[in-house]
């Protein structure tokens, strides 16, 4: 049976942006102060859970970590969302970057369709657009690229040879989520097809961060030059002409730190946890 809701109980999914906390928006930071349960992503600044989120709310850490470290299952979050909802709290679903670019918004939204719980979806910064802004590469720069590809290559199977074709060839500027464990082979994919030596590749560190690193080469330099390089999470790739714009247009220095801006999943949840059994 579908169990019914109050009629008070609502999910709002919101952006947190990809990590410097200004890039919050407005309408996010409204959505918090009024929550009473946040569901928190990972990625999503410390400094914004403390300056937002009222403290009588209770945040509840369900990060993931693809391959690194413990994840919550989305079906656990899923039930976390209808769990909350049920009982008439207003909820406010915590992601990184934008809400729909590589989320799990398409679950959350079933889960909560099937279950009749009203939402609203919030918007914010993709860290693409961060990556970007904060490396001083236009995406879209004037005689360099009039498009750009927003892709993912996690695991090595997603991507047909086709397609690998079609990239290393296009003017688009490409940009990659989740793909620094597979950069070895996207690399290879791309030089095996054919692409352009004026196509450059960067690699942006926790990006729009105080820790932010970036990284650049050519395709054929990537092995001698970062080849050997583990990037921390998260790391955004950025491949073609307007890469080579970072050097003239890049306003903010590296930070040339190895720390982790965002903790990894396994402490957080082992922190709330504790903070569960105390209460």
């Amino acid at each position: 049976m579908i169990p019914q809701i109050a009629q008070s109980g609502k999910v709002i999914l919101v952006a947190a942006g990809p990590g410097d906390p200004e890039l919050l928006t407005v309408k996010a930071a409204r959505w918090l102060q009024k929550a009473e349960v946040v569901l928190t992503d990972r990625l999503v600044s410390e400094d914004i859970l403390k300056q937002y989120v009222s403290p009588g709310a209770e945040v509840v850490y369900v990060g993931k970590q693809c391959r690194r470290g413990a994840s919550t299952p989305q079906s656990t979050i899923n039930d976390l969302l209808v769990q909350y909802a049920v009982q008439g709290k207003l909820v406010v679903r915590l992601k990184g970057g934008d809400v729909s670019i590589f989320s799990n918004i398409l679950d959350e939204l079933q889960v909560l369709s099937v279950h009749q719980i009203p939402y609203e979806i919030v918007p914010g910064v993709t860290a693409a657009l961060g990556a970007a802004a904060y490396s001083g590469i236009p995406l879209t720069a004037r005689n360099y690229s009039t498009a750009v590809r927003f892709l993912t290559y996690y695991k090595s199977d997603i991507v047909t040879d086709a397609y690998w074709k079609e990239l290393a060839n296009t003017n688009d500027t490409l940009v990659f989520y989740m793909s620094a464990d597979t950069l070895s082979v996207l690399v290879d994919k791309l030089i095996e097809n054919g692409i352009t030596a004026d196509k450059l590749l960067a690699v942006v560190e926790q990006a729009t961060t105080p820790l932010q690193n970036v990284f650049t080469c050519s395709l054929n330099e990537y092995k001698e030059k970062i080849g050997s390089r583990s990037f921390l999470s998260p790391s955004l790739i950025i491949i073609g002409k307007v890469v080579a714009l970072h050097h003239q247009f890049g306003w903010q220095k590296n930070s040339n730190s190895g720390e982790e801006y965002f903790a990894p999943v396994a402490g957080k949840l082992v922190a709330y946890k504790d903070k569960a059994e105390r209460a």
